[in-house]
């Protein structure tokens, strides 16, 4: 019990640091080798070419898509469909996009075949999704190709038309005929715009440029935020046929944000601290498990990675417990969400506080060093104020000039848990029997906790039991560990469990046998004598045997209540029974072998009595069919006869009854029919010798 006791209290403490502030951990190699158990392709290539880019554009940000060849099959799929007359735009983009990264051989002449197609389907598109896959596939061509002259005829127009499904609240629909805005279609909306300034032949109106702008900041006046500082968009649209999270709807905003930003002039006036959040919902996910999902988390991380606006910096920790006793060094990494080295910056702890009830700080204002080697800041030790427990670690980043301020957002604040462990020393620990009516000891004893301890005493149901000890922490202070029981057992398995209490430095118990008589149902005899104390933070926690005491307990009065019964171990319920020997009772008594051959020659006389009967009757074949047929049917009865009674004959020796049955059966239905022809045969040549 004691040690599910420290377990319990142990995974309780570690559930609380969890909760008291969230590390987000930039994208590493966890994430690049789950990537290729995400994307496995089926028989050398995906579903569908959209399928194909997603897991082609994650497998390239993560730096493996080398693992993954898919050129040749793949390149077939996106020149049938860009050759193909009946591609929409959507696919059109799709295939764009893997030809893209895995620059498949096309023919020009095929790419003017499709601008063609997609300025057309441009100047007639009605839906925000027909705007975004032309103007995207537009831009993709011409990012692939030498065509610098490819432009929209009428950049304006289509930018005014765009802007027409925009809502007050920054917010997008998906065409005139919906009157449901959608914060995704938003993000739609961004790339969509920002391919028409792409694509346009001279500057676009900036009153146009300056008033989506605002559109964005009011997008961003509805984002949410969690607890731990992330920011995320939901979506609001009810009616649509695919229900979007807010993975995906903040994948979209995202993505449309940074495309619109790159090719615009002029400050977005957004809070630094809300694209970091950003960074940290992406980063809060972990490693998804639908392919979807790890598309947009990490396609997502890398358009924030290299956005104009502002570029999020993540503060991390390879590890958040540290020992006191080991003099560990506290190290922190900085780096983009990608894990791409920082620039020169400085890291401060800004202050240091206990995460218990009530804040107080300890430390304030600590610069970290850097080092090169490791591209990490770092904390020479522990500071000595901070003892063994548990707090919260704050740190700040400040980069070394304004312009950086502009270009990277490193948050106010970042929040971080800190485990610190440490040896607790036990002092002074000794184990007594007191007389109870002067409290004077009878018996006292020394221990050493942590080593080796066989104590026997012997007690009466009159005198008392007193344990003690100290605790301090490396820096000699009180220590309160979460758990301190003392645990008596007696020899029939009844356990006792008492908890230590302290006041400071010091840890006691004592227990009167004389008021505990009822609680140990007047059971006397050897009772086992074990300490448990424990704590997440102490690193020589202990669960040990300290010896045993014999107490000399009153007879129990006649109603006194029993022991419990013993709990029933699980194990045994299931485990392997004890083996079941039997013994057959001895077989009947036979008798001899002659008498049953005697017996059995007695059985046949019948049967040879039956074939003189037919010699002595003078049985003759002149009534057997002369005919080929009916010749058969009289030789297939006879056989049918002389099976039934070898069927006797195995019956006696080796079938049962059921199997005898079975084929007695079959062979009855044969009989039947053979039977039935032969007889009609026999009766039809009686009939016409009659008649003759």
């Amino acid at each position: 019990m004691a040690r599910s006791l420290v377990g319990f209290l142990v995974l309780f403490f570690a559930i609380s640091i969890c909760h008291a502030a969230s590390i987000f951990q930039p994208i590493s190699d966890s994430h690049r080798s789950a990537a290729l158990d995400v994307f496995k392709p089926v028989d050398g290539s995906f579903g569908s070419l959209e399928e194909t880019y997603e897991a082609l554009r994650s497998l390239e940000i993560l730096g493996v898509e080398k693992k993954l060849d898919l050129s040749k099959t793949t390149c077939g799929s996106v020149s049938k469909t860009l050759e193909s007359s009946s591609s929409t735009p959507k696919d059109l983009l799709y295939a764009l996009n893997v030809n893209g990264i895995l620059k498949c051989k096309i023919k020009a002449q095929v790419f003017e075949e499709i601008i063609s197609r997609l300025q057309t389907a441009v100047k007639g598109a009605s839906s925000l999704l027909d705007f975004y896959c032309s103007i995207g596939s537009l831009k993709l061509i011409k990012d692939q190709t030498s065509k610098t002259d490819l432009h929209l005829s009428d950049a304006e127009g289509v930018l005014y038309s765009i802007k027409a499904l925009s809502q007050s609240d920054g917010r997008w629909r998906y065409s005139s005929n919906n009157p449901e805005s959608s914060t995704f279609a938003a993000g739609i909306a961004l790339e969509a715009i920002a391919g028409v300034v792409s694509l346009a032949s001279s500057e676009i109106d900036q009153s146009m440029i300056a008033t989506v702008k605002n559109d964005v900041l009011k997008l961003f006046d509805s984002i949410e935020k969690y607890d731990d500082g992330a920011f995320y968009f939901d979506e609001k649209v009810v009616n649509i046929r695919e229900q979007l999270g807010p993975l995906s709807t903040t994948s979209s905003v995202v993505r449309g944000l940074t495309a619109f930003a790159a090719v615009t002039t002029g400050s977005f006036n957004l809070p630094g601290d809300k694209i970091l959040g950003l960074a940290k919902f992406f980063l809060g996910i972990g490693i998804p498990g639908d392919a979807k999902d790890f598309f947009n988390q990490v396609d997502s991380l890398a358009c924030l990675e290299s956005n104009r606006i502002a570029i999020p910096l993540i503060l991390s920790l390879p590890y958040t417990v540290l020992s006191v006793t080991k003099d560990e060094h506290l190290k922190i990494k900085v780096t983009t969400v990608l894990g791409a080295n920082a620039p020169p910056l400085t890291v401060k702890l800004v202050r240091a506080f206990s995460s218990g009830l009530k804040e107080t700080t300890i430390v304030e204002n600590k610069e970290l060093k850097y080092d090169p080697q490791s591209e990490s800041y770092f904390l020479d030790s522990v500071p000595k104020p901070v003892d063994v427990g548990n707090y919260i670690f704050i740190f700040k980043v400040v980069l070394h000039d304004s312009e950086q301020q502009s270009v990277y957002a490193t948050g106010a604040e970042t929040q971080i848990p800190i485990f610190v462990t440490g040896l607790i020393k036990i002092d002074n620990a000794e184990i007594a029997v007191l007389d109870s009516d002067h409290g004077s000891v009878e018996t006292q004893k020394k221990l050493h906790l942590g080593g080796e301890n066989a104590v026997s005493l012997s007690a009466n149901h009159l005198q008392k039991l007193r344990l003690s000890f100290e605790l301090t922490t490396p820096y000699g202070n009180a220590f309160k560990p979460h758990q301190a029981f003392l645990k008596l057992r007696h020899e029939s398995k009844v356990e006792h469990i008492f908890v230590v209490g302290n006041s400071g430095k010091k840890f006691q118990i004592i227990l009167d046998f004389l008021g505990l008589v009822e609680k140990f149902f007047y059971l006397s005899g050897r009772y086992e004598i074990q300490l448990t104390v424990g704590d997440a933070v102490m690193e020589n926690s202990l669960l040990q045997d300290i010896g045993y005491i014999e107490l000399d307990l009153p007879e129990p009065p006649e109603k006194a209540s029993g022991p419990p019964a013993l709990p029933v171990d699980p194990y045994s319920r299931y485990g392997p029974k004890a083996e079941i020997t039997h013994i057959f009772r001895a077989p009947e008594k036979r008798p001899p072998q002659k008498l049953s051959l005697a017996f059995l020659g007695l059985t046949l006389l019948p049967f040879i009595g039956f074939l003189i009967g037919l010699l002595r009757l003078g049985v003759n074949l002149k009534n057997f069919p002369a005919s080929p047929v009916p010749a058969t049917f009289a030789i297939l009865f006879q056989l049918g006869i002389a099976a039934v009674l070898l069927l006797y004959v195995l019956f006696w020796l080796k079938l049962d009854l059921f199997t005898t049955l079975k084929a007695l059966g079959f062979l009855g239905v044969y009989l039947m029919f053979v039977g039935h022809r032969i007889l009609s045969h026999l009766a039809s040549a009686s009939a016409k010798v009659k008649s003759a």
